[in-house]
């Protein structure tokens, strides 16, 4: 094989896709860092400068994926909403069987919100409120969150027996009281059980309003619901 050839054969194909894996484990360190930086010094301490720091790269790479701080956090975002959906399915695919039931659902659920990608979500929600800059790119963010939230629990419980238009407001109220106890967990990490009480209350009516599969729902909803 001459020096040309060679030279062809390393830099083909393989040579690509090793040039894409770099690129993409280079993306998915900014956006890891950017949801570090969200965490830890909130959305007015969160800089392109510091991101690439955290991320080991140089502000050129970064500059090169990610040109502003806008473009870099909406990018985040989407990576954080998509690695959230995929982290709650995967741990409720590999529970125990008999915690594989509305309250497993629920407590993974609040794991989820009292996670760093979370607290980095609900950063950027509460700083839009007074950034006319940000809040365009999280005006739909519940929205999109209730959504991944209604997609998964129709994928966990497909069998399940509610009115359709139950589902969405049900999930909507839990959404909102996981917010709220997720505020409340960063502030006091939930030292007095109080939110840990809440959550045993929610499951209990969780149980009643979605049994598990294969047994018969004891109060089962009507269209007056």
């Amino acid at each position: 094989m001459s020096v040309s050839s060679r030279r062809r054969h390393r830099h083909g194909p393989s040579g690509r896709r090793t040039q894409e894996e770099r690129r993409s484990r280079t993306q998915a360190r900014l956006l890891e860092a950017t949801m570090e930086c969200l965490v830890d010094l909130g959305w007015s301490g969160t800089s392109t400068t510091e991101v690439a720091r955290r991320a080991g790269v140089s502000r050129g790479a970064q500059q090169h994926h990610y040109p502003t701080k806008m473009v870099l956090v909406a990018a985040a975002l989407e990576h954080l909403l998509e690695a959230q959906r995929l982290a709650y399915e995967t741990a409720f695919a590999v529970l125990p069987a008999e915690r594989r039931n509305v309250s497993g659902a629920l407590d993974l659920l609040w794991e989820v919100f009292r996670g760093r990608p979370a607290k980095a979500l609900t950063e950027l929600a509460v700083a839009a409120r007074t950034d006319d800059e940000l809040r365009p790119l999280c005006r739909d963010l519940n929205e999109r969150i209730l959504q991944v939230i209604l997609e998964v629990f129709e994928r966990l419980f497909p069998d399940n027996t509610l009115p359709p238009d139950f589902v969405p407001t049900m999930l909507r109220g839990v959404f909102a009281m996981f917010v709220g106890l997720s505020i409340q967990n960063a502030l006091d990490d939930d030292v007095e059980g109080h939110q840990a009480a809440v959550l045993r209350q929610v499951k209990d009516v969780a149980r009643l309003i979605v049994p598990e599969q294969g047994k018969p729902d004891p109060h089962p909803l009507t269209d007056d619901l």
